[in-house]
């Protein structure tokens, strides 16, 4: 029966809501997350004045805020914390899945979400950071929409309250998704590690687990070890991106026409495909960046920033480093190569055989690597999100803190060792419901962003 019931709000979420019909005998389905996301973000892009590509040098600026305090976060290691958990399987395995589906034009309509994410993604972070209160567990400051939304609700009330149901429906969704995002990650790692070094995963679950405790279980070490893997892994991968890209450099023009004429469905429109093309580009976007969901605002209410706006266009960034980067990178990877050697596969064998095409075997471990690193470090950043809902849910105590944990590394043991799509689905609903709840709160919370916005561009 609850299996039933996560099947049923799955489909609810993110199946097709309502059916378009296009030219050609196709048509276009649109589920809900997309009808509340796409709208969103053009909302709020146009009430920013395009701040994506307006204010894109600002964001740059942003990342060099200093912090004060030795417990709170820098706006650059807010946004380290972020990138973990935006960069994860889903740039790669996810970004196959699209432009599988739904060809090289399925990467344009990843771009165009990506542009207009950013735009939501300053309002939530710039929304954090108002509304961030004093963590006297870890130290620094802690923050997120269960406390937005909290502040919204009391303040309609005119009276404080110890809980807000919305909120704590936040709360509760966030910490379903990221236990299923915990198996799910473990799953990956192991079956790219059997592929790759013919590891049993039952071995590489067990080293996970393990190397993953001690990191979490101790007070602040989760932000000191991702400083160095997330900069490290995008850095490599963006630059063995870059010499595959340089040794196929003639290329390159032909894949770009490809992926123009497809976004348009120029060489699907007999074929009707164009709905396939727009929806997996747009649906990969929004998986991928994260940008409405209200999980990265949980990094951005621990900065310590000058100006609550900062670290609104530091997230904005995050989302561009996400999609237009390392998104690409995969789909230039697999563009690259030969369609007729890719016809068939699907997943982390097509990846790993387009690597294996441009790099050999190395390229394969590579990728393997590649993954467990992503993986790793969404894993990391998962549990540093759940600090504050888990506060607002249950106080500041270290045994909740810690019980939430131990949760999160068993799902991880569970799902390196066997495949559950009941938990996979799980994940999905709960950032279906985050969502929801979050865009619930942003639209009448967004003036005290854009007021934010309009103090900075004075000031500066």
């Amino acid at each position: 029966m609850i299996i039933q019931l996560i099947n049923t709000i799955y489909q609810f979420l993110w199946g097709d809501l309502i059916r378009i019909p296009l030219p050609g005998g196709s048509s276009l389905g649109i589920s809900l997350l997309i009808l509340l996301l796409i709208p969103t973000g053009i909302f709020f892009t146009i009430r920013t004045h395009f701040l994506p590509i307006r204010l894109f040098p600002d964001m740059l600026k942003a990342l060099t805020e200093k912090k004060n305090s030795k417990n709170s976060l820098s706006s650059f290691q807010a946004l380290i914390v972020s990138t973990a958990t935006r960069v994860g399987m889903g740039n790669l395995v996810g970004v196959v899945a699209a432009v599988s589906a739904g060809g090289a034009g399925a990467v344009f309509w990843m771009w165009i979400t990506a542009i207009i994410g950013s735009s939501t993604a300053f309002i939530e972070a710039t929304l954090a950071q108002l509304h961030k209160e004093e963590d006297p567990l870890y130290g620094g400051y802690r923050g997120g929409p269960a406390y937005y939304i909290h502040h919204l609700v009391e303040e309609r009330l005119g009276r404080k309250k110890r809980y807000v149901l919305i909120s704590v429906l936040f709360a509760v969704s966030g910490l379903i998704c990221w236990c299923g995002i915990s198996q799910v990650i473990s799953n990956s790692v192991a079956s790219s590690f059997a592929n790759a070094f013919s590891i049993p995963p039952l071995y590489t679950s067990i080293l996970l687990v393990i190397i993953s405790a001690v990191i979490v279980l101790r007070k602040n070490a989760t932000v000191k070890v991702l400083d160095t893997i997330v900069p490290i892994m995008a850095v490599c991968y963006f630059f063995i991106t870059l010499f595959i890209i340089a040794v196929n450099y003639r290329q390159i023009p032909g894949v770009f026409a490809r992926i123009f004429e497809e976004a348009f469905g120029l060489r699907q429109a007999a074929a009707g495909g164009f709905g396939a093309v727009l929806m997996n580009g747009v649906k990969r976007g929004l998986f991928s960046n994260e940008a409405g969901s209200g999980s990265a605002p949980c990094a951005a209410a621990a900065a310590e920033c000058e100006q609550p706006a900062k670290a609104g266009l530091v997230q904005a960034f995050g989302v561009f480093i996400d999609t237009i980067v390392i998104c690409s990178c995969t789909a230039m990877i697999m563009l690259l190569v030969p369609e007729n050697l890719l016809s068939g596969l699907s997943g982390m064998t097509l990846l790993q055989t387009a690597m294996d095409y441009h790099l050999g075997k190395f390229g394969v471990i590579f990728i393997a690597v590649t993954l467990f690193l992503f993986s790793f470090s969404t894993f990391l950043g998962i549990l540093f999100y759940a600090r504050s809902n888990v506060a607002y849910l249950f106080g500041d105590k270290w045994c909740w803190q810690t019980l939430y944990k131990i949760l999160a590394l068993v799902m991880l043991f569970i799902g390196g060792i066997a495949a559950y799509t009941f938990v996979w689905d799980l994940g999905d609903v709960g950032i279906g419901l985050m969502t929801i709840f979050n865009i619930i709160a942003l639209y009448p919370l967004s003036g005290q962003a854009l007021k934010e916005l309009d103090k900075y561009e004075k000031n500066r």
